[in-house]
């Protein structure tokens, strides 16, 4: 299984212990799963970007040393003008920022992949389109 989690997923990996971080068993089920080797991470080129971003923001101190983790796991990037494409498309119909876009563009060209977030507002906008699964109804 091919699965990609956005930065609301993967936030959830470094935040789980804090109390405002809801659904983080989930989130770190799908860590546990891609450590086992049981599903495949594919992100978009920003992912890392994304989520240090958010890091250095939210945990100053822990910051570093949480992006050091996440750049140990075993992942791999998709990067296509095709990819670029849908996901300007996307932004343009559903309103939405490219950013997150991306992420669901990667799983629309990646057959079998699901797009998973935590994000129910991007999550409600695009579910019709498929491929995209919010975080509390995926099951790794």
């Amino acid at each position: 299984m091919i699965v990609v989690a956005d930065a609301s997923v993967a936030l959830k990996w470094f935040l789980a212990d804090s109390a405002d971080e809801d659904h983080s068993q989930q989130a770190l089920a799908i860590l546990e799963a891609a450590a086992q080797g049981l599903l495949q991470l594919l992100q978009p080129v920003h992912f890392i970007a994304e989520v240090a971003a958010v890091l250095v923001r939210l945990k100053p101190h822990d910051a570093q040393d949480n992006l050091l983790d996440l750049l140990r796991l075993e992942q791999q990037t998709a990067d296509t003008p095709e990819i670029y494409a849908t996901a300007m498309d996307l932004a343009e119909r559903l309103d939405h920022h490219l950013s997150d876009t991306l992420y669901h563009a990667v799983a629309l060209h990646t057959p079998g992949a699901r797009f998973v977030t935590a994000d129910k507002r991007y999550h409600d906008k695009a579910r019709h389109l498929g491929s995209i699964v919010l975080l509390t109804e995926f099951r790794p």
